[in-house]
C-alpha cells in the first residue's frame, strides 16, 4: 500500500490464505491510500486492481471499556452504565452502540446507538430484564467490539402469565376419590422473573390475602394427588423468592369430545418429528401432544408433551426428548370448549436402519414335504424401524436357494414341496425401509413318511399282531376249537339203551344181540321194518340181481299232539361209511312181544314168531344213536 509516499509491503498472507490485516502504524489517517495486492513467481509480478480508500472509513478502533453495570433499586428490568472510550479517540465524533442477549438466544439484540464523548453514562430499561443474564457493548466507528459482561443480579419478581397445565384423572376405588396427574411446563424466564422456587396446587383460588391449603408442593413439574370424586377444578401456582404467581385454573374435564381425523408423524430430523392432522368441524381453543417413547418395559415421560394454542393449527413440531432409531407413540386430544375430544394415535421414527438382530427360527412341525417354521417377534428397541417384511431362505444341496416373503404381522411359515428325507437350511432375513438383516442358519432334515402314513403303518403292524395273537391262542385251545367248529357227535355206546333193564320182566334176563353190545338200555320207541313178503326167517335166498340202492326212510316219534320229530334213519347204504359186515344167519325170538309207555319200553313173548327183520342200521334212542349190524328175527 501507499499514500503520496513510497510504496510499503503492509501483510504477507501465510498459510496459504487469502486475507492479512494492515498494521495501524501503516496506516495516515484523514489521508486518501491506495492498496493493491501483487503476487510474484519466477517468471515476474503480477498485481491488482488499485483500490483508493480513506483509513477513517475503514479502520477498526480500539473498543470502549466498560466502568460499571449496576441494577436500579425498585425497578427490576432496569440497568445503569458507565464507559470509557479507547485511547487516542478522544477527539473522534464516534457512534456508540449496545447489544444484549440472553443465554440461550443465539442472536445479539441492538437495543440503542448514540453520539459518544470521551465518557459516558445511561440508564436503559428492558421488559423483564432479569432473563438477559449477558450483553455486551460494541464502539462503532468501524471499531472493535468490547467483551461480553454478565450483567448484575438485580432484584427478583414474583413470576408472571399462566402455565401450560395438562391431566388426567381416574377413580380411586371405591371411596368416592379421584386420583388426578397433574403436569405442566415451567414458565419462560421472561415470566419466571428469576429462579422459581417451586410450585403449589390448592383447591381454591388465594382471596383476600389468605392462603388456602395446599394439595400438592412440589419443586417438579408433576404431581399425583387425590381429590373428592366432585372435585371439578384446582389451582396451580408457581413461586420465586419475590413472592407467588397469579394461580392458573384447571378444569378437569371429561374427554368425550369428537376426536380429529387424519393423524401422521413424518420425521423432521434426526432429533424431531412433525406431525399433521385434520381439523375437526367444531372450533378448537388448542391442541395437546403427547408422545412416549416404546419400550419392552413401559414407562411414563412427564415432560414428554406440549400444548399448541393455536386451535387452527393442523402442523406441530416435537423437537424435546425424539432420538433417531426408536419408535414414538404420538397421541393427539383436541380441546373444545367445555370438554376435551377422544384422542387419535399414531407411531413414528425419527431415522431408521436396518435392525440389529433377525429373528431365531424353531422348527414346529415337520413331514416329508413340509416344514412349519416359527419365531418370536423383535423386540421394539432392536428393530430400528418399522418391520417391513420377513423374507424365508431355504435350500438343499440339490436345488437351488428358494426364498418367501412372510407378512410383518406373521410369525409362523410353511415351507411346502419339500422331498423327502433331505437336509435343508434355512435363514430369516428382517427387513426396514432402510436395510436388512439375515438371521442364523437352521439344519433340519424331512421325514420318509408322513404323519398320516406313519399312523397307517403302526395300525397295520397293530392288526397284523393281534391276528397273529389270536391264531396262536387258538392253536393252543385246539379242543375248544373243535368243538366250535366241529361239534362232536354223541357215541352210542355210552346211551342209555345199553344199560337198560325192562321194569316190567326183571326176573328175565335180556339175551345180549352181540358181543360189543352193551348191557340192558331203556328203550324209548323201536320202529321195525318190514322185510319183503314170501321170505322165511333162517332161509337164505340168493342176491336179487343189483339194483339201485333203496333211499333211507326217516322213523318219526309222535310224543303227543303237535308236530312229529324224526328220530331215527334206516338207510340201505350204511351210516356214514360203516362197513356192511357179512349178514349173519337170523336169530329166531320166540313170543317176544314190545309196548311203549311213552316212558320206557315193555317187551312180552309172542305165540307166533315175527317175520324176518329187516336190517336195522341207524337207531336214535332217548337222543343217542345206536348202530347196529346184522339181522333181527
Amino acid at each position: 500500500c501507499r499514500s503520496r509516499a513510497q510504496a510499503v509491503t503492509g501483510c504477507t498472507p501465510r498459510g496459504g490464505h487469502r486475507h492479512c490485516t494492515v498494521p495501524r502504524r501503516l496506516l495516515q489517517l484523514y489521508r486518501q491510500m491506495e492498496l493493491w495486492v501483487s503476487a510474484t513467481n519466477a517468471l515476474g509480478t503480477a498485481e491488482s486492481e488499485h483500490l483508493h480508500i480513506d483509513p477513517m472509513d475503514v479502520a477498526k478502533l480500539d473498543p470502549p471499556t466498560l466502568q460499571s453495570i449496576q441494577s436500579i433499586p425498585f425497578q427490576t428490568d432496569c440497568i445503569a452504565l458507565a464507559w470509557d472510550v479507547a485511547w487516542g479517540t478522544e477527539h473522534m465524533e464516534l457512534q456508540c452502540e449496545l447489544r444484549y442477549r440472553a443465554p440461550q438466544d443465539p442472536a445479539w439484540a441492538l437495543h440503542w446507538g448514540h453520539r459518544a464523548q470521551h465518557w459516558g453514562h445511561t440508564a436503559q430499561c428492558w421488559g423483564h430484564m432479569t432473563q438477559h443474564w449477558g450483553h455486551r457493548a460494541q464502539h462503532w466507528g468501524h471499531g472493535h467490539t468490547s467483551p461480553s459482561q454478565l450483567l448484575p443480579s438485580p432484584p427478583v419478581a414474583a413470576p408472571t402469565g399462566k402455565l401450560d397445565v395438562w391431566w388426567g384423572a381416574q377413580p380411586a376405588g371405591s371411596g368416592g376419590r379421584l386420583e388426578v396427574q397433574l403436569r405442566w411446563k415451567a414458565p419462560r424466564q421472561r415470566e419466571a422473573n428469576g429462579r422459581v422456587l417451586g410450585y403449589r396446587v390448592t383447591l381454591s383460588p388465594r382471596r383476600r390475602g389468605r392462603d388456602p391449603p395446599s394439595v400438592c408442593n412440589t419443586t417438579h413439574t408433576q404431581c399425583n394427588f387425590s381429590v373428592p370424586a366432585a372435585t371439578s377444578r384446582v389451582y396451580l401456582s408457581a413461586y420465586n423468592a419475590a413472592g407467588e404467581s397469579t394461580p392458573t385454573e384447571v378444569i378437569l374435564l371429561e374427554r368425550k369430545g369428537q376426536p380429529l381425523a387424519g393423524l401422521r408423524a413424518v420425521p423432521g430430523g434426526e432429533h424431531s418429528l412433525w406431525v399433521h392432522w385434520e381439523a375437526p368441524l367444531a372450533p378448537v381453543t388448542a391442541y395437546i401432544l403427547e408422545w412416549q417413547r416404546v419400550t419392552a418395559e413401559p414407562g411414563h415421560c412427564s415432560t414428554c408433551w406440549q400444548m399448541e394454542r393455536d386451535g387452527a393449527a393442523t402442523t406441530a413440531l416435537i423437537q424435546d426428548g425424539i432420538e433417531p432409531f426408536q419408535c414414538y407413540n404420538i397421541s393427539l386430544y383436541p380441546l373444545y370448549e367445555g370438554t376435551v375430544g377422544v384422542p387419535v394415535h399414531t407411531t413414528a421414527y425419527s431415522q431408521q436402519k436396518a435392525p440389529s438382530h433377525a429373528p431365531k427360527l424353531h422348527l414346529k412341525r415337520i413331514s416329508k414335504s413340509e416344514a412349519e417354521l416359527c419365531w418370536e417377534p423383535l423386540p421394539v428397541e432392536m428393530q430400528n424401524g418399522f418391520i417391513t417384511s420377513y423374507t424365508i431362505f431355504w435350500a438343499s444341496s440339490t436345488t437351488s436357494v428358494a426364498s418367501a416373503t412372510v407378512n410383518p404381522s406373521l410369525s409362523s411359515f410353511a415351507i411346502r414341496g419339500l422331498k423327502p428325507s433331505t437336509l435343508y437350511k434355512v435363514h430369516i432375513m428382517a427387513s426396514t425401509a432402510a436395510g436388512s438383516t439375515n438371521g442364523t442358519s437352521l439344519t433340519l432334515v424331512t421325514t420318509v413318511l408322513d404323519d398320516s402314513e406313519i399312523q397307517f403303518l403302526f395300525l397295520s403292524l397293530g392288526l397284523v399282531f393281534v391276528g397273529l395273537m389270536a391264531l396262536l391262542i387258538c392253536f393252543q385251545k385246539n379242543e375248544r376249537m373243535k368243538e366250535q367248529l366241529w361239534p362232536s357227535v354223541p357215541d352210542p355206546a355210552n346211551s342209555s339203551l345199553g344199560k337198560w333193564v325192562p321194569a316190567a320182566a326183571p326176573q328175565e334176563p335180556l339175551q345180549v344181540l352181540a358181543a360189543r353190545e352193551p348191557g340192558p338200555a331203556a328203550i324209548s320207541t323201536v320202529t321195525v321194518l318190514e322185510g319183503e313178503p314170501g321170505k322165511q326167517p333162517g332161509k337164505e335166498h340168493p342176491a336179487p340181481a343189483a339194483a339201485p340202492p333203496a333211499l333211507p326212510r326217516p322213523y318219526v316219534r309222535q310224543e303227543g299232539p303237535g308236530e312229529p320229530v324224526q328220530y331215527a334213519r334206516v338207510g340201505g347204504a350204511g351210516y356214514r361209511g360203516q362197513r356192511l359186515l357179512p349178514e349173519p344167519a337170523p336169530r329166531f325170538y320166540e313170543n317176544l312181544r314190545g309196548r311203549g309207555d311213552g316212558g320206557g319200553g315193555e317187551w312180552g313173548f309172542l305165540e307166533e314168531p315175527p317175520a324176518t327183520f329187516p336190517l336195522l342200521q341207524g337207531l336214535r334212542i332217548g337222543g343217542a344213536e345206536e348202530l347196529h349190524e346184522g339181522r333181527a328175527d
